[in-house]
């Protein structure tokens, strides 16, 4: 119990003494902020570890001799990544960062930025078709805004044709067929004679 005696005598705090307390307060938060960094920088050591796995199944993919160690290894490093990315958004969450997940709504300047437009038959104007960057929030603040592509009145756009290689279907021409070279006339080659006929030649000559 505070002597009161003692109380009144002591006075309001000096400038010092505030200052004291206000370095101890900063001191403080510092060593949390700190503590809370070490914590994130050791959670995400497990997803280094995997990408560097990642990156070896990778090579493996180059170095496959078969169509079916192709396909192994391909399924392998899908299956790396996707545990990457879960990962990563399991440590986000850990930390109140989550994606905004935005893609049916309609388009919120506060939230989002509008990178393009496509046309679309049945989707309001304005309504997000797609992310091209996913945006997140950490806690009830925005870390990143998404850009996203919204609909506008419209047909939607045809799916355009794969192109195929020189030697494949459908190369030069529509309907599938393959554009024939030129050919051309008898008179429009120009061969190299038969030694017999540049003799024949020569002999006319003199």
């Amino acid at each position: 119990m505070t002597d009161p005696i003692q109380a009144a005598t002591a006075g309001p705090p000096s400038e010092l003494d505030k200052l004291r307390r206000r370095v101890e307060a900063l001191s403080r938060k510092r060593d949390e902020a700190e503590a809370r960094l070490r914590a994130l920088l050791s959670d995400l050591l497990p997803l280094d570890d995997l990408l560097a796995d990642t990156r070896r199944r990778a090579g493996a993919l180059h170095e496959a001799r078969s169509a079916r160690e192709t396909a192994s290894a391909a399924i392998a490093l899908g299956e790396q990544i996707e545990a990457a990315h879960r990962m990563l958004r399991d440590e986000f969450a850990r930390h109140d960062v989550r994606p905004m997940d935005v893609v049916g709504r309609a388009a919120d300047t506060a939230e989002m930025r509008v990178v393009g437009k496509e046309p679309h038959p049945t989707r309001p104007d304005g309504t997000v078709l797609r992310e091209r960057l996913t945006g997140f929030r950490l806690g009830s603040d925005i870390l990143r805004h998404a850009q996203v592509i919204v609909a506008m009145p419209g047909p939607e756009p045809a799916p355009v044709a794969p192109t195929g290689d020189a030697s494949g279907p459908g190369t030069g021409q529509a309907g599938g067929r393959r554009a024939q070279p030129r050919r051309t006339t008898r008179s429009q080659r120009r061969l190299p004679l038969k030694p017999s006929a540049r003799r024949g030649r020569r002999s006319r000559r003199s």
